[in-house]
């Protein structure tokens, strides 16, 4: 595996760094779904396995673990855990259980068990019973349900005054408090220091004496905290596209989440620039980009996926451009921008931005990200603006508005994980939702423990990005195998 121009990554790490919030705005606070697969009832003191019902992808297995709405008070009030894993391929190489955290926050576990085991590499599947889990408050596991009509209302994050953030404020509260009434008491005990408890119970209930963990997004939030919480019990752990829960202040946040996601947007007019294969070649991207940006400020901006409906500007941002970002889509992006330019203006009508998102409870109970009043959140606005002038209104501001007045039980602070073992960090360079500092700020927390591999491409995700990448993390989950320190990975051309 190659050592890679270290000054390169040096100078792309100075650049900031960003949460999962492309990932953390899963909303898992509207009327909840019902979960794809029924789980069985959990046998006590261990986990009773069945067939996944209501499937079409058979081989994997469902059950219920039984956990504390509260570990502060263990033999209080119970909830169950829904639970999937599917068995090692090849059962006589079988190293044990693989637990993958799920990202979001809002994810589920379950789901990627049974519908995208692909995420997880051939010789992963064939060494380990990957097994996963909907966190609290998600899919099977007493999902976080509020009042439809409640939702309907919320506000958009464009405040113009001081009225329009207490307005926000009141709003934000009675969300909570309905969501609270509809879901139960786990809604006050949803934050990543609860789930790091699960995980050690479905740990023990798998027969695991020492935890095998692969987190991925806002998964490694919770693979950090479970180093912290538990170093000893961890026998190997991947952290893959890294958040650093240790960004202390609102602005930092922001700013981090600003300058990642306009990195990407960069990198994409860098890459239609020169490739053969992009709709726009030979244009200036950024000028056709902000062209639509201004149409859609106007209500004439068609949406393609709803036509006769017009598109926000914010929309446009998080939801045709952002999400092309995390699989480095550039071409998919591309054509995309170009079908819209070329489409035929609606006519101009009165706008409003995308509504405000619902935070998941998860998310604002594991930032704390303090506005002062409405001068400091335009501030804050602009700021990120210049940052990203390419991407007005990213999520992470609608963020930090829908979690305004909420408690944080888990708020953010550097890590400790003495003890611990060998834990792989892994991100891409241009990730578009962790960005790569974040990566090296986690490494360098963890101290001894941390080792970075680094995948020198694009997108959110990375340990089954070409071959270098899929042997140093095989070697490592399956013979403990640590790469050595330095080690990066070239891009896979697509």
């Amino acid at each position: 595996m190659p050592l890679r121009g270290r000054s390169a990554l040096r100078r792309i790490a100075a650049r900031g760094t960003t949460t999962a919030v492309a990932a953390a705005f899963v909303v898992t606070t509207g009327v909840a779904a019902a979960p794809v697969v029924h789980a069985s009832p959990s046998a006590t003191g261990g986990l009773r396995w069945a067939p996944c019902q209501g499937t079409a992808h058979p081989g994997a297995e469902c059950a219920t673990l039984s956990v504390p709405v509260d570990w502060a008070h263990p033999d209080g009030p119970k909830l169950g855990l829904a639970v999937a894993r599917r068995p090692a391929t090849d059962p006589g190489a079988r190293v044990g259980s693989m637990v993958f955290g799920p990202g979001g926050p809002g994810d589920s576990g379950v789901q990627m068990v049974v519908g995208n085991i692909s995420r997880f590499s051939t010789e992963v599947r064939r060494r380990f019973d990957v097994v996963s889990f909907d966190p609290r408050g998600v899919g099977g596991s007493n999902p976080v349900t509020c009042s439809g009509d409640l939702l309907a209302e919320r506000p958009s994050p464009q405040l113009k005054n001081q009225a329009d953030l207490d307005a926000t404020m009141a709003y934000n509260k009675r969300l909570r408090a309905d969501c609270r009434a509809r879901t139960g008491p786990v809604f006050d005990h949803l934050d990543t220091g609860q789930t790091v408890r699960d995980v050690d119970a479905l740990r023990a209930a798998l027969g695991e004496r020492k935890l095998t963990f692969h987190g991925s997004s806002y998964g490694t939030l919770l693979g950090a905290q479970y180093a912290e919480t538990f170093p000893r019990r961890v026998r190997a752990m991947v952290l893959e596209s890294v958040m650093d829960h240790s960004v202390p202040t609102t602005w930092e946040f922001l700013q981090s989440e600003a300058a990642t996601a306009e990195d990407s947007f960069q990198e994409f007019v860098k890459w239609c620039d020169g490739a053969a294969g992009c709709a726009l070649r030979g244009r200036d991207v950024r000028a056709v980009w902000q062209g639509l940006l201004a149409r859609a400020g106007r209500g004439e901006l068609e949406d393609p996926a709803k036509p006769g409906t017009s598109l926000s500007s914010s929309d446009l941002v998080n939801t045709v451009a952002f999400r092309k970002f995390y699989k480095a889509d550039y071409a998919g992006l591309a054509t995309a921008i170009a079908g819209m330019d070329a489409s035929k203006p609606l006519p101009a009508s009165p706008t409003s931005t995308a509504p405000l998102h619902p935070a998941t409870p998860v998310f604002c109970s594991d930032w704390r990200l303090p506005v002062r009043d409405y001068e400091e959140y335009a501030s804050l606005v602009a700021m990120m603006n210049r940052t990203a002038p390419d991407l007005p209104y990213l999520l992470p501001i609608h963020m930090t508005a829908a979690c305004l007045g909420a408690p944080t039980a888990n708020p953010q602070h550097r890590l400790d994980a003495h003890g611990a073992p060998p834990i792989l960090v892994s991100n891409a360079l241009h990730d578009p939702a962790t960005g790569y500092s974040w990566a090296v700020s986690v490494a360098r927390q963890l101290g001894r423990s941390g080792v970075l591999l680094t995948y020198e491409g694009h997108g959110h995700g990375s340990v089954t990005s070409g071959p270098c990448m899929e042997r140093a993390v095989n070697s490592y989950l399956t013979d403990l195998a640590v790469p050595p320190r330095g080690t990066s990975c070239p891009a896979v051309l697509s």
